[in-house]
């Protein structure tokens, strides 16, 4: 009797790794096959624009898993496989070697791209982006002492590789079209506290600026330009604005797409038997009754066991309150929620601001919508909880530091 198809994950990512520790911790005895195209073990990313940048961290460190975990569990890792197509009819997807596997159930975890600067000179040697392992050895080698260092993009990746940059001793600076850094992650209030940041440690912004060309000398970029005109002169250019969803897979299997992989709360897609996490997944969720689409590491770290334990059959939802992170310098921040402008109208502070020792909370129509905290520790399972209870905090109770946030 032929063995039943696999459970095909695609995508050998943190959120790929861990639906398929999940499978196992659940009992599932099938195959499972994890397709990744790196050669690298899965691993988590958020090391590549901080610890392992910077190094400070080894680079064994990163891994989700060590290679033994894969054979003892009985996990069919592939890596350095591309695969370039999936028939759902047929319930297989293709690789670049010309091999097709069959599968019962399908993950896709497909990750996401850097946004390319579609510029003239955007080629040449020394424009670098940040998303494999490769990159962050490579852009940890350019970060060299006294270099002039030109960064497009004053989002996430961009401003912790500013950070990384000043510390090895580079001259940086950012160039962004909006009028503050992390505006659009942020809204304006707090973008303007990481622009200050930034700008106490030596770093130059650009603000309402793009960079229209990029000139070079041999094939290596030397110079910016931006769209004022001003040529900035240039050893590296790190590219931070933003990534694609990788997609092109979930179109071919006949998925409905929209900027993701549309998918449920339980990461189901249109297609009953394959199942997405991740960066690529726009899944639906109760706490914002709508579609959302997020790229950050817990996405990945809690998407992938909801997905493996949704192609188990399980009832099971994703629904946690988003969460992300980040080290800059000596300020270490966390999130809870998605406080992108529009999404509040009001923002109260709990501790010094001017001191980058605080908590800062949105609130739309007096509900609490995110918080962040600010060089200020163990509250962020408080500031969730409140975030998903939907209610409306006293402002002024809000901003008192002696009123514990669990009573509030």
């Amino acid at each position: 009797m032929a063995a039943e198809p696999a459970f095909v994950i695609v995508g050998a990512s943190l959120a790929g790794a861990k639906a398929a520790e999940t499978l196992r911790a659940e009992g599932f005895g099938g195959d499972i096959v994890l397709l990744g195209q790196e050669t690298e073990l899965p691993y988590e990313r958020p090391p590549l624009s901080k610890g392992l940048l910077l190094g400070k961290d080894e680079k064994s460190s990163i891994y989700v898993h060590d290679a033994a975990w894969y054979q003892e569990n009985a996990v069919d890792l592939r890596t350095g496989v591309t695969v370039t197509g999936v028939d759902a009819a047929q319930h297989e997807v293709r690789t670049d070697g010309g091999a097709t596997v069959a599968y019962r159930k399908l993950l896709l975890a497909t990750g996401s791209s850097p946004r390319r600067l579609r510029c003239p000179g955007g080629d040449l040697d020394g424009v670098l982006y940040l998303r494999q392992v490769e990159d962050s050895e490579r852009l940890r080698s350019a970060l060299s002492d006294g270099a002039q260092v030109v960064v497009v993009g004053a989002g996430w990746i961009g401003l912790e590789v500013t950070a990384a940059a000043r510390e090895a001793g580079c001259d940086v600076t950012v160039v962004e079209p909006e009028p503050t850094a992390l505006h659009r992650q942020l809204g304006p209030e707090l973008g303007a506290v990481f622009t200050a940041l930034h700008i106490d440690h030596g770093v130059t912004f650009r603000f309402g600026e793009t960079v229209t060309e990029l000139l070079g000398s041999g094939g290596r970029v030397t110079q910016a330009v931006t769209s004022s005109g001003a040529r900035l002169p240039a050893d590296v250019v790190v590219v931070g604005i933003g990534a694609v969803p990788n997609t092109a897979l979930a179109e071919e299997a006949g998925l409905e797409v929209r900027d993701g992989v549309v998918a449920d709360a339980a990461l189901r897609t249109t297609d009953p038997d394959v199942f997405v996490a991740g960066d690529i997944a726009r899944y639906y969720h109760p706490l914002y009754d709508q579609q959302i689409r997020v790229e950050h590491w817990a996405n990945a770290l809690t998407g992938g066991p909801v997905a493996a334990k949704s192609m188990l059959g399980q009832r099971v939802a994703h629904d946690g309150v988003p969460y992300f992170f980040s080290d800059q310098y000596d300020l270490g921040m966390e999130t809870a929620g998605l406080p992108e402008p529009g999404s509040y109208d009001r923002v109260v502070y709990r501790g010094d601001r001017d001191r980058r020792e605080f908590i800062a909370f949105w609130l739309k129509g007096g509900v609490l919508v995110a918080g962040m905290n600010v060089n200020w520790w163990d509250v962020n399972e408080d500031i969730q909880s409140m975030v998903r209870a939907r209610r409306e905090p006293d402002a002024d109770r809000l901003a008192d530091p002696d009123v514990p946030l669990s009573e509030l």
